[in-house]
């Protein structure tokens, strides 16, 4: 990405297929190619050039499995990238009962690309600093408390990971930071496997009742949090 001139970057996305298939790909999945051109209405063919000017840019890796062949973001990097360019399509007034009710339900939860952001991402990140389960006073550190917590939970924190363990991401519905990086990644792929979350097919992360006393193990009163939200 660091190769891509700004001109070229603005290019690529510019194409309302190839941002369609970018967001579809924020979900953190590997879509087939066929997937992604059902998801931006156009002709399979035409997707595939798509998915080779992104690969080319940078932005998609393709994945091979047997005899399927995957798309998939190309790094956290990129995601947050789509992420925060979204802002300017999501944050226009919704227009429409559906819609809003999407925009409020990708404001309140919503996955980006392999954490949580929203409402509830920053109340993740203030719940496990007031806890003492991460330390923020020189930039952010997993603490011990915060392992052990962890492992009761069932997350699985990895022991070398390719990317920092916790990195502040600026989350563009609620203006702080939310946690990016190895251990709420994690965090999202345990809960999603609990079945304490699940996400729908725009981002948008529905909170189950089997969530409550998870999240209150990580600092995070679901019930203050989704009251202060609607208020």
């Amino acid at each position: 990405m660091e190769t891509v001139a700004l001109a070229e970057v603005a290019a690529v996305l510019a194409d309302p297929s190839r941002a369609t298939m970018c967001l579809a790909l924020l979900d953190g999945r590997a879509w087939t190619v066929g997937e992604l051109a059902a998801a931006a209405r156009i002709a399979v063919s035409t997707a595939s050039e798509h998915v080779t000017r992104l690969a080319e840019a940078g932005f998609v890796a393709r994945v091979k499995q047997g005899r399927h062949a995957y798309v998939r973001l190309a790094n956290p990097r990129v995601a947050e990238l789509i992420e925060h360019l979204a802002q300017h399509a999501e944050l226009k007034t919704p227009s429409g009962l559906r819609t809003s009710l999407r925009a409020r339900r990708l404001s309140f939860a919503r996955s980006c690309y392999d954490h949580l952001a929203g409402t509830l991402g920053v109340a993740l990140r203030d719940g496990m600093a007031d806890r003492g389960l991460i330390d923020v006073s020189d930039g952010l550190a997993l603490t011990g408390t915060g392992r052990d917590v962890l492992a009761d939970l069932g997350v699985a924190v990895p022991d070398r990971p390719r990317r920092p363990l916790l990195r502040d991401c600026l989350d563009w519905t609620e203006r702080r930071e939310h946690l990016a990086g190895a251990v709420p990644a994690a965090v999202l792929e345990r809960a999603l496997e609990a079945g304490w979350l699940t996400r729908d097919e725009h981002r948008a992360v529905r909170v189950l009742p089997g969530a409550r006393g998870p999240f209150a193990a990580l600092g995070v009163d679901l019930a203050t949090v989704s009251a202060a939200k609607a208020s």
